[in-house]
């Protein structure tokens, strides 16, 4: 068995755990603590306890001693050399035109390095402003890049529900949130309700999950037929998931009535895929003819073989009946159907043929022509002029 300690960093933070070392410490002591980035001073968030050996995580770093009143002053004195840090920072950072948001400034509890904590959509390469910062402030420059989640946990806010965000006050990681906890919450999928300050889901669909998930279990889908302890029929119209309440819509002569019953009262027959389920009514005609269908397919199948060969054999001779019967019928229409130009082609054609040809054509009179008649007559009447002038 191995002692070990909880010891976290930052507010709502992750806790990480260290060998105590024989020190005596209770929750919420300040403790200082050496990790990856350097000498830090961080709070006992979990107790001293006792855990095998292969659970415990190697090597575990152990604690160097408990912080006095001169590393708390550090401590202060840190604050306030940050706010100066991310005054530079934005500044750095417009001279340079970088599209970066500057979140938060850090440094380490021996100064040995400053972190930038920052936004952007996409990669930026700062390597130019770290040279810059480095100069200025004569230490380890570090910049990391955080998401929108992160931003919001280090800024904090107000959340929809009047109250102080989740991730701020008590949330130390980010659960994986989906919309499909939002449906099974039966909540609003309009995306402004359900986001939270991040504009990402919000973090709370995460905590009555399991909840809701042993709840729906008993719970039946919307259309599912649902039949009462009276032998009553009817659809399942809307559930209350908390109070375990079903609505059922009944139709009964042309009226429709909704009633609801606990969901134990209740006999639920799940709907087929693409079935749309209704009431229970009188069968009308066509539905009493296709409930005979089958009763004839299976009259059918019983039948003996040979029976069903003579059956196949009449059908194949009807078959070619009307097939020949069909050809015939097709001739005489097409006869029948024959364009009235052709006829008309076929008469002139036989009346060509019949009539003489050559010398045997009767020669047509001759006509005189209307302008030698026309002439004819303007002459005579000139010369009747002449004669009457010369006599």
């Amino acid at each position: 068995m191995k002692k070990i300690i909880g010891v976290r960093f930052r507010n709502a933070g992750k806790s990480y755990y260290f060998d105590p070392s024989g020190l005596s410490l209770h929750m919420n002591d300040r403790v200082i603590v050496e990790t990856a980035r350097g000498v830090e001073m961080g709070i006992v968030s979990i107790p001293e306890m006792e855990v095998e050996d292969d659970k415990a995580k190697q090597p575990l770093k152990e604690i160097m001693r408990k912080a006095t009143e001169e590393d708390i002053k550090r401590v202060e004195e840190n604050i306030v050399k940050e706010k100066d840090a991310y005054r530079i920072g934005q500044q750095k950072i417009r001279e340079h035109n970088l599209e970066m948001k500057l979140v938060q400034t850090e440094y380490t509890f021996d100064r040995n390095k400053l972190l930038f904590y920052f936004t952007a959509d996409d990669r930026v390469d700062f390597r130019e402003l770290v040279k810059d910062l480095a100069s200025v402030f004569r230490t380890r420059i570090e910049l990391r890049q955080i998401g929108v989640r992160d931003e919001t946990k280090i800024l904090g806010g107000i959340g929809i529900c009047g109250r102080e965000l989740c991730c701020k006050t008590f949330l130390s990681d980010f659960a994986p949130v989906s919309m499909k906890m939002a449906k099974e919450q039966n909540l609003s999928l309009n995306p402004t309700k359900i986001s939270g300050v991040c504009g990402r889901l919000m973090c709370c669909l995460k905590n009555e999950e399991e909840t809701y998930e042993y709840l729906n279990e008993r719970m039946p889908n919307k259309g599912d037929e649902a039949i009462t302890k009276a032998n009553e029929h009817g659809v399942v119209y809307d559930t209350n998931i908390l109070k375990q309440l079903v609505r059922v819509l009944f139709e009964v002569d042309d009226e429709r009535e909704i009633r609801e019953y606990p969901v134990e009262e209740l006999t639920i027959i799940p709907r087929k895929k693409g079935q749309n389920n209704k009431p229970k009514q009188e069968k009308s005609a066509e539905e009493a003819a296709s409930a005979k269908e089958p009763e004839r397919k299976n009259k059918e199948a019983k039948e003996p073989k040979e029976n069903k060969e003579s059956k196949d054999n009449n059908n194949k001779e009807r078959s070619n009946h009307k097939k020949q019967h069909g050809d015939n019928k097709k001739e005489n229409n097409n006869k029948k159907n024959k364009p009235r130009r052709e006829e008309k082609r076929e008469d002139a054609n036989a009346a060509e043929a019949a009539a003489p040809t050559g010398e045997d054509k009767p020669k047509k009179p001759h006509k005189p022509r209307h302008r030698n008649r026309n002439k004819n007559r303007g002459n005579g009447e000139r010369n009747e002029n002449n004669n009457g002038k010369e006599n």
